[in-house]
């Protein structure tokens, strides 16, 4: 079979298709159904024209039906696509229907079926009956392609959530129960599987990847399906063949001719039928198999082979030959992990059938090294599924792999990836240690060294040492845990292995055999009573089954009764050797010592210690000396009853060392006589045994401390002392500082945090700057772990009632000092970890849970707070909205948590959060253009998280989160017209045809913010100046009326010409990181200029004054002379000048207003009151509050600010730049300079 030419690895929408078909698969004598776009998927089709009819002689529409479609279930006029779709119904009955409706109006029925594989791909458009009589495949074709959606790319198959995934499987059940269903009699009028096979494959041959992809694999699931018949009208040949010839080998009296005739007829039919699913496969083999397998997209060639290889394995007689297998072989290569990994797949279906080896003998010899070399494969799931194949290959036949083929496979028992390692470990198991020594019936079981796993074992150690990787024994048996752990828990073998003599005529092993024999032992204890992998191939944290919990108990009580007996004549046996007795000596650490009593066996246990302390006597290698001492640690547990006997010798042995520690180094140290070199190895000796002994024992009361301190001392003294005795000295000194801190009080931890802060800073990134590049190898970044522990520590010190600090009070909850000491303490905790946060030492996501506290903790913590938040969005405005909104999520889950789904929006902790929403928002200023990235963002953020967790009640309930999108409406109003309709065309994204239509209560959240997005935008009009003409736009006091928003907006919608609105506009497609700002063109009028012109500190509420209103607006004003123009302009610079007196001899009445009630006031205002003049002021003012903030170093932040609970307390504090009481005072000042500049005029 000749394979069809490589397709180009990009495809295009056609415009004028130049596809054609042959003549042979167009369609024919087939009812109409009319196109309509405008629907959804499988939208309902329009009217049809009078009289039209189906051929059946029934209405097109029928009894009971939309579309031609059946009611199904009493689910009426749906579609077959959104049955299928909901996956509610048993896909038998869906299918059965549909052949009932076929019975009656094969046309009809046809059609439904035609348009279910075109809504399938995505496809809003539908055949109609006029399309499918008069046009022919390409042109139908070329027609759907028109109605595709080209804005996404997605469709059913491709789409993301659960109803999605479903789809797939229900899409190919449906198929095959369809062709299951018609087997006997549908699938062979020439009709229906005619035209589908004829659909599909024109589909499959289009530009457009949806159609592609799903014809195709509608097309490889209807071979499939032809198989299973084909495999079945097989059999029941086969069985009349012999029921047939059973018959005629009667004698000619007992012979029924009739039944002969039956069953030669059958036979015949039978064949008839065989003969054309031949040719249906054979028409989807060479119309789509071959030409889709090389399609450029991966997915389309994954589920060609992957079907091929269920063809292969079901009916093999047809399939399993060479002419298929090739492509299987040829597909090994594609680029793709996916499509190779289907490769592997299916000839693993192929060679687990040993009875389906002679037939693979030829392709396993000519593909056999791809498969090998696939074994290192960059996808490591091929990796896996290659050696699994092999496997597969060595238990079918032992001769196809060579010797080089098998070693390139065994090093990979070694590979840090867990599923490769133990798919290599199982390839080794089966070739080196399948082979067993077969026991005599009858005969007593061999144990010891005698068992059958002797050999085994000998042969697991000659692999390792032969490896060469000696250091990595604990991979090795990991890689063979699950293949082979009764050979590797084997322990009693191991250790006779070790112990016993070697019988007559058997190899002793040698000595480096036996030190990687015990280094295998020790993994294996390790590996049983850890049950996880060794470092470096954990895959995260697994729950143990009950099963594996109880084999991990036994395992642990056999390696204890069996090593506590055992492992003292080890120690004993192999004292001398540091390598052995350092991994004999962790095997105390893995067991159960309550084994010890319950087993009676405290002799095995003095026998152990004994060996221990000769061991500790013997050794000075730093290694033997640190497995002894974690040995008595693992010994020493109070849990247990053998801790006292064993602190008892813990105790004696540590006795004795330090008394001649202490001897040694009084005569080592005495005056007037030089040390030699055999009392400095003493005091050597003995220090390191102390040393190593006291990283995991307190050894406090023995005052180490003094004596290292005199060795040191008389060290730096002298200048003569030997460096290894300093530096196990300062060793053990920096132990004895360890274990005091280790005691220490926990009334220090606020220090400790504080010091901590600042280390964190001055060893932060900032260090190598000016300059300094030659310090960043002392750069220290803080890890996750540690970030997470001081915002756990700023959580629960910080942010507390006072009566729960337990340091503000020691009997003294009245005295008003103390709880202002406690507030002192808690501010500067807070405003050192808020340093880490403005300097980027810890992740600014950190914020999160600090800014969220904002609202319950104004009083204590405000300023602290609201400085943390400016100085972030100098940093990265994007990246602190994007916290804020973080914060105002967190607060939301928790008050679902509390307050479950079905909370009340009237609550106070919804209305709380947004509050504290609104807050936020007036903190990104009236500057629309400086922030409208964040804001952005901080909406994008917002939609995602309401959108994110589905209904728990299921479809057609609001989202889980939908409520969130009211807290998010705060923030509508810093949004620039352009981007609401930008934010708004994201919005609907996520929204279904059904959201848009509900009105329910539990939907007024998603209504307010749709409302939010798309009211005001006039008002917005001049948002692209805004950064200084509505700074001024009103006076910040709650008794000062606002001007009217309309004459504003009639004001600015005068000053625009008329294609102002369209460019404005035309920016809401824009993409979210790439919005170009487009300002609107202004009139050159002189009143116009007004409000461009005049600095931010001269900005006025602007009301339109009668003469300076223009007239009715031209877009062509006939030019005028020079003279004139001047002399207007002087006109109207007169009535300027005029009008700004008057407003300012009224603005100064207004000042002095306010003056004289803020002077009643005084400090004494509620916070009710002060914040919404805090916030707008703050705003109003923002460009003195840049020239503040620009010139304020962060060095500056003092964190040693007096703290206070109401503005009276922290009026001695140093001035809050957003302290309502300090930009009082400055607007206080700025009025009286204001009242001398206008005595001067």
């Amino acid at each position: 079979m000749i394979a069809a030419p490589e397709l180009p690895s990009e495809f295009h929408y056609p415009q004028d298709s130049d596809t054609r078909f042959s003549s042979d698969t167009d369609f024919s004598e087939a009812p109409d159904v009319s196109i309509n776009p405008t629907k959804g998927k499988g939208g309902k089709k329009g009217k049809k024209a009078a009289g039209e009819k189906g051929k059946g002689g029934k209405g097109v529409g029928g009894a009971g039906r939309m579309n031609g479609h059946y009611q199904e279930n009493g689910m009426e006029n749906l579609m077959l696509f959104e049955v299928v779709k909901m996956g509610k119904s048993a896909m038998q009955s869906v299918v059965d229907d549909w052949i009932e409706a076929y019975k009656t109006d094969r046309d009809m029925a046809l059609l439904d079926l035609i348009n279910f594989f075109i809504q399938c791909s995505g496809c809003k458009g539908v055949v109609s009956g006029e399309m499918f009589r008069n046009m022919q495949n390409s042109e139908i074709i070329r027609r759907m392609t028109e109605e595709f959606d080209e804005d996404s790319g997605d469709y059913p198959l491709t789409m993301a959530g659960p109803l999605w995934k479903k789809f797939k499987g229900s899409f190919c059940e449906f198929i095959a129960v369809l062709v299951r269903q018609c087997q006997y009699s549908i699938i062979y009028d020439e009709y229906l599987m005619d035209t589908v096979i004829s659909l599909l494959t024109g589909l499959s041959d289009s530009q457009v990847r949806a159609f592609r992809h799903t014809s195709t694999l509608a097309a490889m699931k209807l071979m499939t399906a032809l198989v299973n018949v084909a495999l079945n009208l097989s059999i029941n040949m086969d069985n009349t063949q012999r029921q047939y010839e059973t018959e005629r080998n009667k004698m000619v009296a007992k012979r029924a001719n009739d039944r002969l005739e039956l069953l030669l007829q059958k036979r015949k039919e039978l064949q008839e039928n065989q003969d054309e699913i031949e040719n249906m496969m054979n028409a989807i083999f060479k119309g789509v198999f071959v030409h889709r397998y090389r399609d450029a997209i991966a997915e389309i060639r994954a589920i060609t082979i992957e079907e091929i290889g269920m063809w292969m394995k079901l009916y093999s007689d047809a399939f399993l030959n060479d002419s298929y297998l090739k492509y299987v072989g040829w597909t090994m290569h594609d680029k793709q992990g996916e499509v190779r990994l289907k490769c592997l797949t299916a000839l693993q279906g192929l060679y687990y059938n040993r009875e389906l080896n002679t037939r693979l003998e030829l392709f396993t010899s000519r593909f056999k090294d791809r498969i090998v070399s696939m074994t290192l494969d960059k996808e490591y799931d091929v990796a896996v599924q290659a050696i699994k194949l092999l496997t597969l290959v060595l238990h079918s036949t032992d001769e196809v792999l060579s010797p080089e083929d098998c070693e390139s496979v065994y090093h990979l028992v070694y590979s840090a990836h867990r599923p490769v390692a133990i798919a290599a470990g199982e390839f080794l198991f089966k070739k080196l240690f399948s082979t067993r020594e077969p026991e005599e019936e009858g005969a007593p079981k061999r144990r010891g060294r005698q068992s059958p796993n002797a050999n085994l074992i000998k042969t697991t150690v000659f692999f390792f040492l032969e490896s060469e990787l000696h250091e990595h024994a604990a991979y090795l048996v990991d890689s063979l845990w699950e293949s082979g752990a009764d050979l590797l828990k084997d322990w009693e073998c191991m250790t006779s292995l070790l112990l016993d003599d070697p019988v007559p005529g058997e190899e002793a092993l040698t000595d480096r055999q036996e030190t990687a024999l015990i280094e295998i032992m020790l993994c294996t204890v390790r590996q049983a009573a850890e049950c996880h992998p060794p470092v470096g191939r954990g895959t995260g944290k697994r729950v143990m089954t009950a099963k594996e919990k109880k084999t991990q108990l036994d395992d642990r009580t056999r390696m204890t009764e069996l090593f506590a007996v055992t492992l003292p004549p080890l120690l004993a046996k192999y004292s001398i050797d540091t390598e052995k007795v350092t991994n004999l000596l962790q095997l105390p650490q893995f067991f159960d010592l309550d084994i010890y009593t319950t087993g009676r066996l405290e002799k095995h246990l003095e026998a152990l210690l004994r060996q221990i302390r000769e061991i500790v006597e013997k050794h000075t290698d730093t290694e033997v000396l640190e497995a002894c001492s974690k040995t008595y640690h693992a010994l020493c547990n109070e849990e247990f009853t053998i801790f006292n006997r064993v602190d008892i010798a813990r105790s004696q042995l540590l006795d004795e060392m330090v008394d001649k520690f202490n001897r040694l180094l009084e005569d080592f140290l005495q005056e007037g006589e030089e040390p030699d070199d055999d009392d400095a190895y003493q005091v050597l000796s003995t220090l390191k045994r102390i040393t190593a002994f006291h990283n995991a024992h307190d050894l406090s009361q023995w005052d180490l401390f003094s004596s290292n301190f005199k060795l040191l001392n008389t060290g730096i003294e002298n200048g003569d002392m030997p460096e290894q005795i300093v530096v196990h000295a300062l060793q053990c000194t920096h132990y004895v500082v360890l274990w005091y801190l280790a005691k220490v009080s926990e009334g220090s931890h606020r220090k400790a945090f504080t010091i901590l802060c600042d280390v964190l800073l001055v060893f932060s990134h900032q260090m190598v700057s000016g300059g300094r590049e030659q310090l960043e190898p002392l750069v220290y970044s803080p890890d996750d772990s540690l970030q997470t522990e001081l915002l756990s520590f700023i959580l629960h010190h910080v942010f507390i009632d006072q009566d729960d600090d337990n340091g503000s009070t020691d009997g003294q909850q009245d005295d008003e000092a103390a709880k202002i000491e406690a507030l002192h303490k808690r501010r500067n905790l807070l405003a050192a970890y808020c340093k880490l946060i403005i300097y980027n030492v810890v992740e600014m996501n950190t914020g999160a849970d600090i800014f969220k506290q904002y609202m319950r903790y104004y009083n204590d913590y405000g300023d602290i707070i609201k400085e943390t938040m400016s100085k972030t969005r100098q940093i990265d405005k994007i990246q602190c909205a994007k916290t804020l909104i973080l914060s105002l999520q967190q607060l939301f889950h928790e008050m679902l948590s509390e307050l479950g789904t079905g909370f009340d929006r009237s609550s106070s902790a919804f209305c709380g959060i947004k509050e504290l929403a609104r807050r936020f928002s007036l903190t990104f200023g009236l500057d629309q253009v400086k922030t409208r990235d964040a804001i952005a963002m901080l909406h994008k953020d917002g939609i995602e998280f309401a959108f994110k967790e589905p209904s728990p009640q299921g479809e057609g309930n609001p989202p889980l989160h939908l409520a969130f999108l009211d807290i998010l409406s705060e923030f509508s109003s810093k949004l620039m017209r352009q981007d609401k309709r930008t934010v708004h065309m994201y919005l609907e994204r996520f929204m279904t045809f059904q959201m848009a239509l509900q009105r329910d209560d539990c939907w007024l959240p998603l209504i307010s913010y749709r409302n939010s997005l798309q009211a005001g935008g006039d008002d917005d009009t001049m948002s692209v100046v805004s950064g200084y003409s509505s700074r001024g736009s009103s006076v910040r006091s709650k008794k000062t009326k606002a001007a009217t928003p309309t004459a504003t907006v009639a004001a600015a919608k005068r000053k625009l010409p008329e294609g102002t609105e369209e460019s404005s506009s035309s920016s809401a497609d824009m993409s979210w990181q790439h919005q170009s700002m487009q300002t609107p063109v202004m009139m050159p009028s002189p009143h116009l200029t007004s409000t461009m012109m005049r600095g931010p500190g001269d900005m006025r509420e602007e009301h339109p004054h009668p003469h300076t209103l223009p007239q009715t607006p031209q877009l062509h004003q006939t030019p005028i002379d020079y003279n004139t123009q001047v002399t207007w302009m002087l006109a109207q610079r007169q009535q300027e000048e005029v009008r700004q007196q008057q407003e300012r001899a009224m603005n100064y009445a207004k000042l002095r207003t306010n003056l004289q009630q803020a002077i009643r006031r005084g400090t004494g205002l509620m916070e009710e009151d002060e914040e919404p003049i805090v916030e707008d002021v703050m705003m109003s003012s923002e460009g003195r509050m840049e020239d503040l903030n620009e010139g304020m170093d962060f060095d500056t932040m003092d964190i040693d600010l007096p703290p206070s609970k109401n503005r009276r307390e922290r009026s001695e504090l140093k001035p809050d730049y957003f302290d309502p009481g300090s930009i009082m005072d400055e607007s206080v000042s700025n009025s009286l300079l204001l009242y001398s500049t206008i005595n001067t005029l």
